[in-house]
């Protein structure tokens, strides 16, 4: 087997691995006692851990989760460099003939936290650590990914709209960056792959408008439905048993749901 080939594999693998490593779950626990898959939204992710764990925790999660990717990536350039090139890392420019090399580090990277080996194959959504990886590909790909987040997520609230549209763009902004079209095929994999594991919160935008109204919710439980009533407090009645103010702003709200699950929410426009 070629040793480009061979040098690539070992390199994707150890990128498995260490990106892999769950330090949401980690961080909660050191820092606040708790197993963060049994809190909020069960996800190992910054997003999670924030709601969660607390501001400080999140911080240092985004921290650490970017923080792999971008080591896997630098280091294991590096590494493929010195086997195959005789340490010449423009042999492995990310618009050059090898790009596929670059791209496919950056899928082991994602992959590995998506589906972390250490926690049964299950992970996180991959938001961070591909953050991560692509600044240590190409760091314009990776703040392009960045501006659209927060150009998305900045005005809705919406965490989950932002990711979702930075995954999908990722294939797009690596072709306008030059990425040639073979090495652009794991990016499109890990953006396939990014977007399945927001399935669930693709359901509850499409959910929301449906109802045609614009609200932020913030889940502290698992809730498979809900539905304008429960995010609205002028319609809760008996849907909901209102609890105090949340800390979403001057119209927040808290309150349970059935199960004893919490809710937070903010009013709809017409009830502001």
């Amino acid at each position: 087997m070629d040793m480009l080939v061979v040098a690539t594999i070992v390199a994707a693998v150890v990128s498995f691995l260490i990106c892999g490593i769950p330090f949401g779950l980690l961080i909660a626990a050191r820092m606040n006692g708790i197993d963060i898959r049994q809190a909020g939204s069960g996800n190992i992710g910054m997003t999670n851990v924030a709601r969660s764990a607390g501001g400080k925790a999140a911080a240092l999660t985004f921290l650490c989760d970017v923080g792999k990717g971008v080591l896997c990536m630098v280091l294991g350039r590096l590494a493929i460099a010195a086997a195959c090139f005789g340490g010449d890392m423009n042999m492995l420019a990310y618009n050059g003939p090898f790009a596929w090399v670059l791209t496919s580090l950056y899928a082991a990277c994602v992959l590995g936290h998506v589906f972390s080996p250490y926690l049964h194959f299950h992970g996180g959504k991959g938001i961070s650590v591909g953050l991560g990886a692509a600044l240590g590909l190409y760091w314009p790909l990776g703040l392009s990914m960045l501006a659209l987040f927060l150009l998305l997520t900045v005005p809705t609230h919406y965490v989950s709209l932002g990711s979702i549209a930075a995954a999908a763009s990722l294939p797009i902004f690596g072709t306008l960056w030059g990425v040639p079209f073979p090495a652009v095929v794991p990016l499109v994999f890990v953006s396939i792959v990014v977007i399945w594991s927001h399935r669930e919160n693709i359901g509850r935008l499409l959910r929301v408008r449906n109802m045609g109204s614009r609200f932020t919710i913030t889940m502290i439980g698992r809730i498979s439905e809900y539905e304008h009533n429960a995010a609205c407090p002028a319609h809760w009645g008996g849907r909901l048993r209102f609890v105090g103010h949340g800390d979403y702003g001057t119209h927040s709200h808290s309150g349970k749901a059935g199960g004893g699950l919490v809710v937070r929410a903010r009013c709809c426009p017409r009830h502001q």
